[in-house]
């Protein structure tokens, strides 16, 4: 399979949405490697994000280029990526190294994601964070590839959905 034709999808979405769950579920689904982004944050950006503090856009643009060359440059039939990309700029850096990327956007209700990450011990993100998340958050616009799903179905119902409308552009499953 020729890299043109390899599967390149990013899960994107604020803490606690389901990014890593569903990337890897789609990525099994898919056969072909997940990886989760927040391996990818260097470890200043971790130590930021760990003592409660947003990060910036130029915290963030060492890391989106990482994940940019990851999708890029996968092998093989290709990968899929949880990755924040919240802004619609930082989906045009992964879209700068990987113009084929497809986004599948999982989403809820803050009060809904406030419960799950409530009962929930993550590596370095605080739930302090998530308010800063969703006033950062740009939902995908109708001219960029992917999905928004709601994330009150279970993950076998959301990645169908999302294998769904991602077949009907024509990519490679």
């Amino acid at each position: 399979m020729s890299a043109e034709s390899a599967i390149s999808i990013a899960v994107m979405g604020v803490q606690g949405v389901g990014k890593s769950t569903l990337g890897a579920l789609l990525a099994e689904r898919l056969e072909v490697p997940f990886v989760d982004g927040d391996s990818l944050h260097p470890a200043r950006n971790i130590e930021l994000m760990a003592s409660g503090t947003p990060l910036t856009d130029a915290d963030r643009a060492p890391w989106l280029d990482a994940v940019g060359k990851v999708l890029a440059e996968s092998p093989g039939r290709g990968v899929v990526v949880a990755c924040s990309a919240l802004r619609r700029s930082y989906r045009d850096v992964l879209r700068e190294h990987d113009p084929r990327v497809y986004f599948v956007e999982p989403w809820a209700p803050i009060e809904l994601v406030s419960e799950r990450i409530a009962s929930r011990t993550h590596e370095y993100m605080p739930p302090a964070l998530l308010r800063s998340q969703y006033d950062m958050l740009e939902p995908l616009a109708a001219d960029e590839r992917g999905i928004r799903v709601s994330v009150v179905s279970s993950p076998e119902e959301i990645v169908a959905e999302a294998l769904a409308a991602y077949s009907q552009t024509g990519a490679p499953l």
